[in-house]
């Protein structure tokens, strides 16, 4: 608690002394979510605290102001839609996060198709499932295989029962629970197959988006742009450690621009979900994807996959049931003691959770969980090393409103 002044009154210093002390001491034990805190902006300290930048509007179109990073928010985008394999038309804006990016896809999706039906696993982000609420747009939700991938035979199942309707797939490139990814070209292959043309397929790939990108082509997954993705997002406060909510959305080809075009008051195009931005997320976005550069981004997200390596085995060596995916941060557990989760912070769904080992998270801090857990529940006999992880099924989920 905080002791209040003498006169009664709390003291702003005191509330943030006490704020920050608390977030050191907890920062320890918080393994179980997807944010990266291992870079840091003190040469931005000046720019952070001193300045208002508002990037209102679309990042192409300057408008009116001139206190925003637009001209750094274009080369955001470029950076992230090269990563991400897309071709040169390619447009895109910083976002407050990706499911503000996913909102983004979904309404320009209704904008090219109103009739349109959106398809998603049962493993998605739930955002996804809100954003077609906010829409109104009918959702089907997809079987998950063993590893927490999109079932693609169901899918095509269930998009050939309305293969009238326009489709609105939205794929994921590391999901919460499991870190699964999504095959997208096995996802246009099958629309090909059933010749549905009218479609777009959006891939939220918030967390392993960049990694991903990073692997060697031989190794690297179908779930770009050129395995069929029309719009993507990935997001700033987890990989690229930006400390603060924010998302790259990118397009294959610029959208369409929504009915009132220019907006006079800003003299800016009203292409975005927002219309006051961030100016100060987009320069966090450069300046983490430039000092780092492509060997430094590979390089983390390595050290990262090491570290999953290291969790996994270690869990296995005292008896717990885990699995872990090709090429994910995250390693998914049987949910532990009462008292092990009142210590640690991990995501959990009521039976299984997880540990992400984003960059800045350590072996120490690795080794210190596993004797807890050691310490909580005795250990069975070691289970024998498998090479396939073990994940359990994702339980069905159907169509959440009648198209």
């Amino acid at each position: 608690m905080i002791a209040p002044a003498v006169d009664g009154r709390v003291e702003p210093e005191t509330v943030v002394a006490d704020l920050l002390a608390r977030a050191r001491e907890s920062r320890r034990y918080d393994i179980g979510f997807p944010g990266a805190r291992d870079v840091t902006f003190p040469a931005l300290a000046d720019i952070m605290t001193g300045l208002l930048l508002n990037n209102v509007g679309d990042p192409w179109d300057l408008g009116h102001g001139r206190a925003h990073t637009k001209h750094i928010e274009q080369q955001v985008v470029a950076i992230v839609a090269d990563m991400l394999r897309a071709p040169a038309q390619a447009w895109g804006y910083v976002t407050g996060g990706s499911s503000e990016g996913t909102l983004h896809a979904l309404d320009e999706a209704w904008q090219r198709y109103s009739d349109l039906v959106v398809y998603t696993s049962a493993a998605a982000h739930y955002s996804v499932a809100k954003s077609s609420r906010l829409l109104k747009l009918p959702l089907v939700m997809v079987r998950t295989d063993d590893t927490g991938r999109i079932d693609v035979a169901d899918l095509a199942g269930e998009i050939a029962r309305r293969r009238h309707r326009p489709a609105m797939i939205v794929a994921t490139a590391g999901t919460t629970m499991r870190e699964a990814v999504d095959d997208v070209a096995a996802i246009a292959a099958a629309c090909d197959d059933l010749a549905v043309t009218r479609r777009r397929i959006h891939v939220d790939a918030a967390l392993s988006g960049i990694p991903l990108a990073l692997l060697p082509a031989e190794t690297r997954p179908g779930f770009d742009f050129t395995a069929g993705a029309t719009s993507m997002v990935i997001s700033g406060h987890k990989y690229l450690s930006t400390l603060m909510p924010c998302g790259v959305l990118v397009y294959a080809e610029p959208p369409r621009t929504p009915a009132g075009g220019r907006i006079a008051y800003t003299g800016s195009a009203d292409t975005t979900i927002t219309g006051s931005r961030s100016g100060h997320t987009p320069l966090l976005l450069w300046w983490s994807l430039t000092t780092l550069g492509v060997d430094g981004l590979r390089h983390r997200a390595q050290a990262a996959r090491d570290l999953a390596t290291h969790t996994y085995r270690e869990l296995q060596r005292i008896g717990w049931p885990a699995g872990l995916n090709p090429h994910a941060f995250t390693v998914t557990l049987d949910q532990p003691p009462a008292q092990v989760l009142a210590k640690w912070v991990l995501a959990s769904d009521g039976h299984t959770a997880h540990i992400v080992c984003m960059p800045g998270v350590t072996q120490d801090q690795i080794d210190e969980f596993i004797t807890d857990l050691t310490a909580a529940r005795p250990p069975a006999s070691p289970a024998a090393p498998s090479p396939k992880a073990r994940v359990p099924r994702t339980r069905l989920s159907r169509t959440r409103t009648s198209p």
